[in-house]
């Protein structure tokens, strides 16, 4: 399997992109993109449960090398960029920003996923649907991890 560069521009996650500001997914650069489909999810590493809590499930990207912040939280999308996103683990479409409990610093892994064509997943599906549907067409793969405390 080939491997994703997968890059934030930040160690911390500033405030406009968690609960605690506006909210908004941040920009994340990707290289070496050979795949004509992508997929994301970000997870809360240190959550509850095991760290599965989800905050972001996007797929059927097109091949970029950016996804660009503030991507919209509708089911499917087509600017900036064109994708399809999924339930995230407050049971809202599209990007949660972090939110963790006061005096609690999170890890939040971003993993990307490259398939090697367009699933065929209904927008508002959850992580396990997205798994199964990437079952076999994943050829690249690519992670970053970013913190937020409060």
């Amino acid at each position: 399997m080939q491997r994703l560069g997968v890059t934030l521009t930040v160690e911390k996650l500033p405030w406009n992109y968690t609960c605690d500001g506006e909210d908004i997914s941040p920009e994340i650069g990707i290289s070496g993109v050979e795949a004509p489909r992508l997929a994301l999810i970000m997870l809360d590493a240190n959550s509850p449960g095991g760290g599965g809590f989800v905050h972001w499930l996007m797929w059927n990207i097109e091949s970029v090398s950016i996804v660009p912040e503030n991507i919209p939280k509708e089911p499917i999308v087509t600017f900036p960029v064109s994708a399809v996103q999924g339930t995230n683990g407050f049971g809202r479409i599209g990007y949660a920003g972090p939110c963790p409990p006061p005096g609690e610093n999170h890890r939040y892994d971003i993993k990307l996923y490259g398939l090697d064509r367009e699933l065929d997943l209904p927008p508002g599906s959850r992580r396990e649907a997205l798994f199964a549907a990437m079952n076999g067409h994943v050829i690249q793969f690519g992670e970053t991890h970013v913190r937020y405390g409060r």
